[in-house]
């Protein structure tokens, strides 16, 4: 939009960055977009979030707050609230996607490790520090609301028309059942999209501060389980099982007062929550927002989600999708997006 492009112009030039070349960096689901800015061997990160539809407050309170831990979030170098405008240190190009798909080190594990220690310097810290006052919890509503896409989006597309009423009244009250599950474990700060495709390998810093974080506007408050199974249970990318194996050990290592049987029962219940959201929102990028291409990933979220309900303590909701939605069902929905 003309307006958007004058009001960026503007900021950039009242913060000393109008004549720097632009470049389009890779964006993500949202309604955000990023630029690379270069002028002469100064860098930045330019954050385009359009409000109404964006809210840039949010990362911006949370990257302060994690830079204040001695984590890796990008510093911000200023920001307009009210326009939704950023501008943000530049971590590089050394994405965990990238090293990942190439055949360079540091290798797979040593990524991987290195993420489980980010999370758990940041679960040894006391919840009074970890989490900046007034966050949200990730409370039952919000994870219901969230296993809802399933049956409201993906259904739909699935079927030609929404589950009926009894259908849909014995998927809320059997999530219910199992929330309580996933309080039996401690809360702290969730970023909830700490996966690898949000991770940079930053080699000239040292110990946990060597993650680079990216996206992680939407934490709450919530449980400890929630961001492993994240990272190891991740939606675009086949993530070995003696590698998830290993990376829940090492992580279970330095928590040696943790309940095993109550943390497998909350990793289970939210990698299930998760899965099914994400069934849902993969296909409602394709249905409202014309965004296909997240469809190529509902096979493997379908693997992943059919793992987590083989944990025993997911009988009622195993059972629930087993009459409503057997595996011969469990397919990628012939949606077509939106006009």
């Amino acid at each position: 939009m003309p307006e958007r492009a004058e009001a960026t112009a503007a900021f950039l030039a009242a913060r000393g960055w109008g004549a720097a070349a632009r470049a389009p960096l890779a964006g993500d689901a949202s309604f955000r977009r990023y630029e690379r800015l270069t002028d002469g061997a100064r860098r930045a990160v330019l954050m385009d979030a359009p409000p109404p539809m964006e809210d840039i407050r949010p990362f911006l309170l949370l990257a302060r707050h994690l830079r204040g831990l001695g984590l890796s979030a990008p510093g911000v170098l200023a920001a307009d609230e009210a326009a939704g405008l950023a501008l943000v240190e530049d971590l590089g190009d050394l994405t965990y996607t990238r090293l990942l798909d190439g055949a360079k080190a540091p290798s797979e594990a040593e990524l991987y490790a290195l993420a489980v220690d980010v999370l758990v310097a940041l679960h040894r810290l006391e919840p009074a520090r970890a989490v900046p006052a007034g966050l949200p919890p990730y409370d039952d509503r919000r994870l219901l609301d969230e296993a809802l896409l399933l049956v409201d989006w993906y259904w739909p597309a699935l079927a030609g028309a929404r589950p009926d009423g009894q259908a849909r009244e014995s998927y809320v009250e059997t999530w219910l059942s199992l929330f309580p599950l996933v309080r039996r474990v401690p809360e702290t700060l969730v970023l909830r999209d700490y996966h690898v495709d949000n991770l940079m390998w930053l080699p000239g810093r040292a110990g946990v501060a060597r993650c680079g974080l990216l996206d992680f506007q939407d934490a709450m408050a919530g449980p400890v389980a929630y961001d492993l199974v994240s990272l190891l249970e991740d939606a675009r990318r086949d993530v070995p099982a003696a590698l998830r194996a290993e990376m829940r050990r090492r992580y279970l290592a330095a928590f040696p007062g943790l309940d095993r049987g109550a943390f497998d029962a909350a990793y289970a219940v939210l990698g299930a929550q998760r899965n099914a959201k994400i069934v849902g929102i993969f296909t409602r990028l394709c249905v409202r927002d014309g965004k296909a291409q997240y469809l190529a990933h509902i096979p493997r979220v379908w693997r992943l989600l059919e793992g987590d309900l083989a944990n025993p303590a997911l009988a009622p909701v195993r059972a629930w999708f087993a009459r409503h939605l057997p595996p011969g069902m469990r397919r990628v929905p012939e949606c077509r997006p939106a006009a």
